[in-house]
């Protein structure tokens, strides 16, 4: 994934700031309209009958577990057709799949096309910062990741904006804005790919997997129960406010909108925190606000669930660039080993996603008041990651300090 660097311009890299555009975009696309923009749809998708509450709930998982797909199989594909060629078809076919959406023919038409957007948002999360980063200079790339990222909070604060004005035409129209929205994004981003770099599939420099560090297997296991404490958010929230909490579906959008502002601004604090107090204690108090911040959404207050909202959609795209500069500090100056990493990384979350996404989907339909065991499971997930960061720290520290002397 990474371009052959030897001290000169690599010729692949033509124009960055166009590509790190296009980057944007397909994170807009794969994840903040493609997946996010089913959260706020939830409740009007229940409201108009097109499926029942359970299986609703289970289309949104499928969206997840598509994901996962999408992640493992992304590099090898990549390999073998070009990371450009993938970047492009998995924008148009994320496309197609919204169009395919606005026609609820049957459970499993919809099941089959919310899984294919998921597998695209999935290779478009594992290609399209790590093959345009590849293209930034050392000293902005920091910045580039967090402008990149910024595409998943625009997306859902689009989506956010949207649905309360397109769903007054009806479904059928809110899928069919949806999917002309990205086709004009894929359009837009189809000539500012770099060319196709020479990918790594997965090794070090060394051509061994790299998973033998301590502290990179710790950081594959936070980020796993990261994705599952913030899979309640990103399925149910809209759907909590509205229906649970008996708001409605405007005081829903209006936090899904809060969510996807601080979506925006997310990755690029978290990159800023991070470049000045280091990503080790930035991930550290990453998860223990987020863990808070679940919580909360169960006080009965609008302030409280705002809050909650600005803080847990933050950090949805946040902990990608904080886990990116963490993954840097672990390796070191290792191109093809960091480009490894952010791999296992992100099939790593995929997993997590994918897991929690079912079991509190399982929960949802067999409970008649679940979202309390929702938001505490997944805030408990959060400590639990935290718990294993120290862990791993001081098994390393022991290490370090054993003499076998």
């Amino acid at each position: 994934m990474q371009p052959t660097i030897d001290g000169a311009r690599p010729r692949t890299i033509v124009r960055p700031v166009r590509a790190t555009i296009a980057a944007l975009c397909a994170n807009l696309v794969g994840i903040g309209i493609a997946r996010f923009g089913y959260t706020p749809l939830l409740p009007a998708i229940i409201a108009a009958g097109w499926f029942a509450p359970s299986a609703a709930a289970y289309l949104g998982a499928a969206n997840l577990a598509g994901y996962l797909a999408g992640a493992l199989g992304a590099r090898l594909v990549a390999a073998r057709l070009g990371a450009k060629t993938i970047l492009r078809s998995a924008m148009l076919l994320t496309a197609i799949s919204l169009f395919a959406c606005a026609f609820p023919l049957s459970f499993g038409w919809f099941f089959v096309w919310r899984f294919v957007s998921g597998g695209t948002g999935g290779v478009l999360m594992a290609l399209a910062a790590p093959t345009v980063i590849a293209a930034i200079p050392p000293k902005r790339r920091g910045v580039a990741g967090g402008v990149i990222f910024t595409g998943v909070g625009l997306g859902i604060a689009a989506s956010g904006t949207l649905v309360p004005l397109l769903i007054r035409w009806g479904l059928f129209e809110t899928w069919i804005g949806f999917g002309g929205l990205a086709l004009v994004l894929t359009a837009l981003s189809w000539t500012a790919w770099p060319a196709n770099p020479t990918l790594n599939l997965g090794s070090d420099s060394s051509g061994r997997p790299n998973r033998s560090s301590i502290g990179l297997q710790a950081l594959y296991l936070e980020y796993a129960l990261n994705a599952v404490g913030l899979v309640p958010h990103m399925v149910f929230l809209v759907d909590y406010v509205a229906r649970d909490l008996g708001r409605g579906i405007h005081a829903g959008s209006i936090c899904w909108i809060i969510f996807g502002v601080g979506a925006v601004i997310g990755p690029l604090i978290s990159g800023h925190i991070g470049d000045r107090i280091g990503f080790r204690a930035t991930l550290r108090w990453a998860l223990l606000i987020q863990a808070v911040a679940v919580a909360v959404v169960l006080v009965p207050s609008g302030a409280f669930l705002l809050v909650s909202s600005f803080i847990v959609g933050a950090f949805v795209p946040g902990i990608v660039a904080i886990t990116i500069g963490r993954t840097r500090e672990l390796i070191g100056n290792d191109p093809n080993a960091q480009t490894a990493a952010w791999g296992h990384c992100t099939t790593a979350f995929a997993i997590g996603q994918a897991a929690g996404a079912y079991a509190f989907s399982y929960i949802f339909s067999h409970l008649g008041n679940a979202y309390p065991v929702l938001f505490v499971s997944a805030s408990v997930a959060l400590v639990v990651a935290l718990s294993i960061d120290f862990a791993a720290n001081f098994i390393r520290s022991a290490r370090a300090n054993y003499d076998p002397s």
